[in-house]
């Protein structure tokens, strides 16, 4: 039945869903590949919260989302920027987060890690290297005493305290020495969060890059990886070359994950991704594929999402979780399209009809007949009444 589907320049245009889905099942893990998807929270529609209030998660929706992950073979990346780490999601409903996942992790044996991170400090006022050092080492603690591997994310009270490369060198050197088992060092470009402009000490980014290796330089042994969200395929491919042996580099570019994923004759990044939330059963089926040796067969299944990913995450790239949250309800892996702190209002209509018909022409929805009759309900609430 035809969809009337609003575009950017106000009209609506007539859309027929496809009407089947891919056939997609769950599997093991992946030989080739460690991959990781971010994974958003689903919010408590219920709960009597303002936007600048408390999270309150729908704990019970939350962790059957990670267990369909898991059972496709990916990896949970915990308490990340797509679960709203600081965008609708404070502290303590991290923590909460951290420890009720990798609880249900150990007891389905699924793969976690967790961020750690400094946003229990009052975004007001100046802090000391001192007060950033405590507040990452209270997170750390949380996640090795959950069980789960630590991804050190970048810190937005560092980006406005540190005074130069030598202030990340020292903090990020104290927390490598002191943690149990090795981490992931995460690097998120301003894109993601414009306060981390000028991060590892330069706004160069070529400066920042030797930064960031200095500190892996000099504990290889406590970084299993690097996650690099710069949304620059080129700089990537040349900082992986550039890591010391056994270091991996997870990509993060969510633009162009297919070709860093491939990889080349010189190496190749695993992946921690947000779109990897909606493309959950088909970027497993993609990498199963890779698993065989067969990359033009990877490429043929996951080279046509890039369209709707580079969709969801295009500029304010920040608001990606809402398109990720809105196909999490289209596709039934949550009862409604509302999210922690009202986001679900950071993204026009426009902007989701195109994803859902992005989506739908991918054969992502599990049940397109649900979808279709929840992008129609949306649309009338709109006011949309054809």
């Amino acid at each position: 039945m035809t969809l009337h589907l609003p575009g950017a320049d106000g009209t609506l245009r007539a859309y027929e869903p496809r009407g089947e889905a891919l056939a997609l099942t769950p599997g093991s893990a992946f030989t080739s590949r460690t991959v990781f998807s971010a994974a958003h929270v689903v919010a408590d529609p219920y709960a009597d919260v303002s936007p600048d209030a408390p999270a309150a998660v729908d704990w019970d929706a939350t962790l059957a989302f990670r267990r369909h992950l898991w059972s496709h073979g990916l990896g949970v990346a915990e308490a990340m920027d797509t679960a709203q780490r600081g965008m609708g999601l404070d502290w303590a409903g991290a923590a909460e987060l951290i420890r009720r996942s990798a609880a249900e992790a150990r007891a389905t044996g699924g793969r976690i890690a967790c961020g750690v991170g400094t946003d229990q400090l009052a975004p007001a006022g100046p802090r000391t290297l001192a007060e950033i050092r405590a507040a990452y080492e209270e997170q750390l603690a949380v996640v090795e005493e959950a069980g789960a591997q630590a991804i050190l994310m970048a810190s937005r009270a560092l980006a406005a305290t540190a005074r130069g490369p030598e202030d990340y060198l020292e903090v990020y050197g104290h927390l490598l020495r002191q943690a149990a088992e090795p981490v992931v060092l995460h690097w998120l470009g301003p894109m993601f969060d414009p306060a981390l402009e000028g991060y590892w000490g330069s706004s160069d980014l070529d400066a920042a890059t030797g930064t960031f290796l200095e500190v892996i330089a000099a504990h290889p042994d406590k970084v299993d990886g690097i996650k690099v969200s710069l949304l620059d395929a080129r700089r990537e491919v040349e900082l992986r070359r550039r890591l010391p042996h056994g270091v991996r580099c997870y990509t993060g570019d969510d633009f162009h994950y297919p070709e860093l994923i491939a990889g080349d004759e010189q190496g190749f990044s695993h992946a921690l991704l947000g779109i990897f939330d909606p493309l959950g059963p088909l970027a497993a089926e993609a990498v199963r594929v890779l698993d065989t040796g067969d990359v033009p067969g990877f490429r043929a299944l996951l080279d046509p999402t890039v369209e709707l990913s580079r969709h969801l995450f295009q500029a304010p790239t920040r608001f990606y979780k809402t398109g990720v949250v809105f196909l999490a309800w289209l596709a039934g892996h949550q009862r409604h399209f509302t999210m922690v702190g009202g986001l679900q209002s950071a993204r026009s209509l426009p902007h989701l009809a195109r994803a859902y018909e992005l989506a739908d022409g991918l054969g992502l929805f599990p049940d397109p007949k649900l979808a279709e009759e929840r992008m129609r309900t949306l649309l009338a609430l709109y006011g949309v009444d054809r």
